[in-house]
């Protein structure tokens, strides 16, 4: 049985054939990180064929038993809980990007509206936090700038755990919220936009080339909440890729030489995912299309006020517990995001 043909074992056994030939590489902990990420991908891998192929055996046996005993309850049962499991499964055959397996790095900023803005921003990197939480995920802080009076002006996040960025990276857009503000005397309703980025962690079986000659890299001196090596010397590192523009910076480590070692991590991950959607770009210009973030045109709207509503406006899926979506009850949005493909 291949449940619906939406699982293929054999294909499975070809990638984990694949990456346990990489595994044995003599040179694989060369790269402890990429050694790691390998080794996680193939444990992933190896968990996911022992559980469809127990599913298989299950349906086997219970299929023999309700052909002797269709009115058993137990066996009804035992079908209902095996039917739940193979609908759980199907999500993993959603995970079609090459990167998807990888942890994500994800960044949040502030719209314009200051201090409104900057409470809601920080209130999105709870809402990831929490989600993070719940899928039993580690969260570091690679940066974030404290807002003037509240809040936060942005952040970056790096999420691990297995299928992270498939997980976050229909994430990426503008999110509005509006409810009655807290900051304003008044008690009038107030609209707020944050924006998300989302790029995979990506390790060394991803090749990405980067010239020396294309970066400018500064240093200054870290600043916000740390531990005594903040605000004492000049080792925070920000790396500018001139052809790209992009720009990636990191604080959190101990010293210059670890902030450049994750910043330029961050660098390649995100070179990665430029060129993700160039390709997409190339295939579907309307697809690309989504990966835009633009103020104005959000891809969710969080509404506290005068009703509680959360609703994705490229699905239509909605959650009227906006409490829960708040305290990271996200899959039920991302997965009609990715069922959507």
């Amino acid at each position: 049985m291949q449940f619906g043909g939406f699982f293929d074992p054999d294909k499975l056994q070809e990638r984990i054939a694949e990456i346990t030939q990489q595994s044995l590489a003599p040179d694989l902990w060369d790269n402890p990180d990429n050694a790691r990420a390998v080794m996680q991908r193939k444990s992933a891998m190896e968990r996911e064929l022992k559980e469809f192929n127990s599913m298989n055996d299950e349906y086997n046996n219970l299929n023999e038993l309700y052909s002797l005993a269709p009115d058993d309850k137990d066996i009804v049962s035992a079908i209902e809980k095996l039917a739940a499991r193979v609908q759980n499964a199907k999500y993993i055959t959603l995970f079609n990007n090459p990167a998807d397996e990888n942890n994500a790095f994800l960044f949040i900023q502030a719209g314009a509206g200051g201090t409104e803005a900057q409470d809601w921003a920080q209130m999105l990197a709870r809402m990831y936090a929490r989600w993070a939480e719940r899928h039993n995920f580690t969260v570091e802080i690679i940066e974030e700038h404290i807002g003037d009076t509240a809040g936060i002006k942005s952040i970056t996040m790096r999420i691990i755990g297995e299928r992270a960025y498939g997980w976050l990276r229909n994430e990426i857009g503008v999110h509005r919220l509006v409810r009655i503000s807290p900051f304003n005397a008044n008690g009038k309703r107030q609209t707020s936009f944050a924006s998300v980025d989302v790029w995979p962690d990506v390790d060394d079986s991803i090749q990405i080339d980067i010239n020396e000659k294309d970066l400018r890299i500064d240093t200054y001196r870290s600043s916000g909440a740390g531990g005594q090596h903040v605000n004492k010397t000049d080792s925070a590192v920000r790396i500018t890729h001139i052809p790209t523009g992009i720009v990636v910076t990191c604080q959190n480590e101990r010293s210059q030489f670890q902030n450049k070692d994750m910043a330029m991590k961050m660098l390649r991950s995100r070179l990665y995912e430029l060129e993700m959607q160039k390709r997409a770009a190339a295939e579907d210009a309307a697809k690309a299309a989504q990966k835009k973030i633009e103020w104005g045109s959000q891809i969710r709207n969080y509404v506290l006020y005068p009703y509680r509503l959360v609703k994705d406006v490229r699905t239509g899926f909605e959650n009227t517990d906006s409490d829960a979506v708040l305290d990271g009850d996200l899959d039920g949005f991302m997965i009609s995001l990715l069922q959507r493909g």
